[in-house]
């Protein structure tokens, strides 16, 4: 049978509820009363129950991690960190797929049902609602990789996608560039939607037209290869900037098929700097997301929630940097 609270007790000879004491974190109690309660649990091969602990401090230590982007590598590298970074703060992640989900309710329902401390929603391609849904259920949220909207009254964490898409103008044009595409993510994101925004006023300054604007299904290389095939039966273009790094390493093997040299023929601009993006097929030019900056950034303030549920909304951005590699000429001399 599993070894109780009452069984440490009385092999420490203390009460059950200065067993408690020891193993809640601030909890008063005496540092030899506290030897006496370890050594006790040790020898019986106790660990204290995080359920039966939640009962009283009305804190199960659950963050719900709420994402929908899983069929793109990069996730694993975001869910890795994500873990890592709450297990050290001794907080256990909650997993939620939500992948062709529309509706907050149902998700919801299944967080408060498991009473997670906290909700962070890790994905650009949910609508705002989902954020103003937990917010307006009194369940603290941080929506990373989102868009600020001042309406939904939200915690965000992630990038200027807008800036982003400036950048991607600049790039592209300060290389002698003139004839360019761009293949966003999927155009309900609102990453895609602000990149491109921000591409586009760009161009404007510079009195250059975007020659084509399409979207990927979804954020993989057979988006990414099937948009890049429906472009090139369109258009021809000069250099393609891509919503994401696999997005773009689809297009490029689409241009590679149909003959094309690059970057001699056509450039290629990429989103993220996952890492197959250096691999020596690619080598590919991209605008590095700082992912672990925005992910240590949203854990500090998920917890930071979980203490002060009324903390006013605020928003942290990070840089993105260019990356260089070979899939795009040099920058134009002069």
């Amino acid at each position: 049978m599993a070894v109780t609270l009452k069984d440490v007790a009385r092999r420490a000879g203390v009460s059950p509820s200065a067993v408690s004491r020891t193993f809640t974190p601030g909890a008063s109690v005496s540092e030899k009363t506290r030897k006496k309660v370890e050594g006790a649990a040790r020898d019986l091969g106790y660990s204290p129950s995080f359920i039966a602990r939640s009962l009283t401090t009305k804190r199960t230590k659950l963050i719900g991690l709420v994402a929908n982007n899983f069929q793109n590598p990069v996730f694993l590298e975001v869910f890795d960190l994500y873990t890592r970074a709450l297990q050290q703060r001794e907080l256990r992640p909650l997993l939620v797929n939500l992948t062709n989900e529309t509706d907050p309710e149902q998700s919801l329902r299944m967080l408060r049902q498991y009473g997670v401390d906290a909700v962070i929603v890790a994905t650009s391609t949910l609508p705002p609602n989902f954020s103003r849904a937990f917010r307006a259920a009194r369940v603290p949220v941080v929506h990373a990789f989102g868009r600020f909207d001042p309406v939904a009254n939200v915690h965000v964490v992630g990038i200027d996608n807008n800036l982003c898409g400036r950048m991607a103008a600049e790039t592209l044009t300060s290389r002698g560039y003139r004839n360019i595409a761009i293949i966003g993510g999927p155009e309900y994101a609102t990453s895609t939607q602000d990149r491109i925004a921000g591409f586009c006023q760009r161009m404007r300054e510079l009195k250059l037209p975007v020659e084509d604007i399409s979207y990927a299904a979804n954020y993989t290389y057979a988006a990414g290869r099937s948009a890049m095939i429906e472009l090139m039966r369109r258009t021809s273009v000069e250099a393609v900037f891509c919503g994401d790094d696999l997005i773009c390493m689809g297009a490029m093997d689409a241009a590679r098929s149909r003959g094309k040299s690059i970057p001699r023929d056509i450039g290629f601009l990429g989103f993220n700097d996952m890492d197959i993006s250096s691999w020596d097929a690619y080598q590919l030019t991209t605008i590095r997301q700082p992912i672990r900056d925005i992910i240590l950034s949203s854990v500090e303030l998920v917890v930071e929630l979980a203490d002060d549920t009324e903390r006013k909304p605020e928003i942290r951005l990070f840089p993105c940097t260019i990356i260089e590699r070979s899939s795009l000429r040099p920058v134009s001399a002069g």
